[in-house]
C-alpha cells in the first residue's frame, strides 16, 4: 500500500515514539502523529511520506482516548517541549515504564522482572531550575523571548513556561522592559549582527538564590548598570547578574567568557545535604528534587563501605560522587571538561570533603590511567551522555573488575545496548529502576545495578 500526501484515513493510535508522537497504522505502514494519545480514534491527514513510514496530523478526533486531558498551556504542541501535556501524568508514567522495559528486554536481552516501578515526580510543574530563552522580535517589532519550535530556529514567544521555576517570571519581565526601553538590538544569526542572543536563568531551590545571565554578541552591554539596578530592585532573591559573551557564528548557546555585572557570578544550591556552587557554565540537574531521588537510588545501588574506593566516570561537577564521599575511603571522579573539574574541586572544598580526587580526562583514558596506577575500584558509577558508553570504556571497566557497576542513563536504547556488552563480559544485572526527571517531556532516566558474576 502506498500513502500519498493529503490523503485522509480513519485509524487508532496504538503507541508512542521516543519523541512522544502517537503511532498508528494505515495498512502495514506506520504513521507518526503529534499531539495524539494512545486509544484515540482519529481521521489522520498524511503530511509527509517515506518508503516505510509517514507523518500525519489529526484531521478529526472521532473518539478521544481515556488518557486525554485538556492542555493547560497556550503554546502546547507548538514549542515542542511538553510532548505529553495532552495526556494524564499517570498515562505518561506508564509509557515511560514501558519504554525502559521494552528497551532492556528487546535490545538488552533481560527479563522484564528486572525492571522496577518508575519513580514519578511529585511536582509536574515548575520543576526546571534552568531556562535558556532565545531573544527575538515579535510581530509588532518588540523584543520578546520564547522557545524554538521543533527542528527549527523559529521562536515561539512565551514568558511563562509551566515547566520553569516561578522565580523566573519577574526576571523575564524586567529584562524585556530594559531591552525594549533602550532598544538593544537582537542577534541575527544570518548576518551575525545584533547584540542579545539568549536570556539564561538559574535558580537554586535549596537556598532560593537566583542568577540572571545575558548571552550577548558583545563584551559589553549598553546601559548594563541600569539593567542591574532594575533587576536588584525587583528581585529580592537575586544573587548575581552575569554577561556571557558569545561572538561565534554557532548554534551553541553559551560562549566561553563570563563577566559578573553584579554579585560573585555564581549561586549555591543544597542537594543531598551538601552545598554546590553553580556558575553559568556548570552542569547541574534541572530538576533538583528528582535529582535527590536519583542520587539516593544510585547510592543505595552502590552500597559503599568505609574501606572501599568509588570511581565516578563522566562525573561532571562531581555531584553524584560527592554525595557518596562520606561513605567511602576514596572517591575518584573523571570528566573531560576542564571547567567541570574546577567546579568539582570547588564543591569538594565547599563541603570539607578531603578524600576526593578529580581527573580531567576522557572516561576511557581515566580508567586506563587508574588501571596503570593499580587502583582497583570496588564500585564504578557511569553517567554518560545520550550516546552511551564507548565500547572500549566498557572493556576497560571490565578489566578493572569492580564488584559493582551503577549505570545512570538518560537514553533507554543506548543503556540496553551497553548492558548487553556488560552481560557478555561477566556482569549480571541485578535491578533497574526508571526515574522520571523531566515530567511532560519525552525523556526518562534509569538507574541500573550490575554485579560481577
Amino acid at each position: 500500500m502506498e500513502l500519498k500526501k493529503n490523503e485522509i484515513y480513519e485509524t487508532e493510535i496504538i503507541d508512542y515514539t521516543t519523541e512522544g508522537n502517537g503511532i498508528c497504522r494505515v495498512g502495514e505502514i506506520a504513521v507518526f502523529v503529534p499531539s495524539a494519545a494512545v486509544g484515540d480514534r482519529i481521521r489522520v491527514r498524511i503530511v509527509k511520506t517515506a518508503k516505510n513510514y509517514a507523518f500525519g496530523k489529526i484531521e478529526e478526533l472521532l473518539q478521544p482516548s481515556p488518557d486525554r486531558t485538556i492542555p493547560d498551556c497556550m503554546v502546547s504542541g507548538k514549542c515542542g517541549g511538553c510532548v505529553f501535556r495532552h495526556i494524564s501524568y499517570e498515562a505518561e508514567l506508564r509509557f515511560k515504564q514501558k519504554r525502559v522495559t521494552d528497551a532492556l528486554t528487546r535490545i538488552g536481552g533481560l527479563d522484564s522482572s528486572i525492571v522496577g516501578e518508575i519513580i514519578g515526580a511529585p511536582q509536574e510543574q515548575q520543576y526546571r531550575n534552568k531556562a535558556q530563552l532565545p531573544v527575538t522580535y515579535d510581530k509588532d517589532g518588540k523584543i520578546c523571548v520564547g522557545f524554538f519550535a521543533p527542528r527549527s530556529h523559529r521562536v515561539i514567544p512565551l514568558t511563562n513556561c509551566r515547566l520553569q521555576s516561578a522565580a523566573f517570571q519577574e526576571a523575564v519581565t524586567v529584562f524585556l522592559q530594559w531591552a525594549n526601553e533602550n532598544r538593544i538590538s537582537v542577534y541575527d544569526e544570518t548576518g551575525h549582527t545584533g547584540i542579545l542572543r539568549h536570556l539564561y536563568l538559574r535558580y537554586a531551590a535549596g537556598t532560593e538564590e537566583l542568577m540572571v545571565c545575558v548571552v550577548a554578541n558583545a563584551a559589553e552591554l549598553r546601559k548594563e548598570k541600569q539593567l542591574v539596578r532594575m533587576l536588584t530592585e525587583a528581585l529580592p532573591k537575586l544573587k548575581t547578574v552575569v554577561l556571557n559573551t558569545n561572538t561565534e557564528k554557532t548554534n551553541v548557546i553559551m560562549g566561553k567568557k563570563c563577566r559578573s555585572l553584579y554579585g560573585d557570578g555564581y549561586i549555591t544550591d543544597e542537594l543531598c545535604g551538601l552545598r554546590f556552587r553553580i556558575s553559568p557554565l556548570s552542569f547541574y540537574q534541572v530538576n533538583r528534587d528528582q535529582a535527590e531521588r536519583l542520587y539516593t537510588l544510585a547510592g543505595e545501588f552502590a552500597a559503599m563501605k568505609p574501606h572501599e574506593t568509588l570511581l565516578d566516570l563522566y562525573c561532571g561537577t562531581g555531584t553524584i560522587g560527592l554525595t557518596m564521599a562520606g561513605r567511602v575511603k576514596k572517591l575518584i571522579g573523571a570528566e573531560i571538561i576542564p571547567q567541570a573539574i574546577e567546579d568539582a574541586n570547588r564543591n569538594a572544598c565547599l563541603n570539607g570533603i578531603k578524600n576526593a580526587e578529580f581527573l580531567c580526562a576522557d572516561a576511557a583514558d581515566a580508567a586506563a590511567q587508574l588501571s596503570e596506577r593499580n587502583i582497583r575500584p570496588d564500585c564504578i558509577i557511569v553517567d554518560p551522555p545520550r550516546k552511551g558508553c564507548d565500547s572500549g570504556l566498557i572493556g576497560t571497566i571490565v578489566t578493572m573488575s569492580p564488584q559493582r557497576v551503577v549505570y545512570v542513563s538518560c537514553d533507554p536504547a543506548t543503556l540496553a545496548r551497553d548492558i548487553k556488552l556488560f552481560t557478555g563480559q561477566g556482569y549480571e544485572v541485578q535491578k533497574a529502576i526508571p526515574v522520571d526527571m523531566f515530567p511532560r517531556t519525552g525523556h526518562v532516566e534509569c538507574v541500573v545495578l550490575l554485579s560481577r558474576a
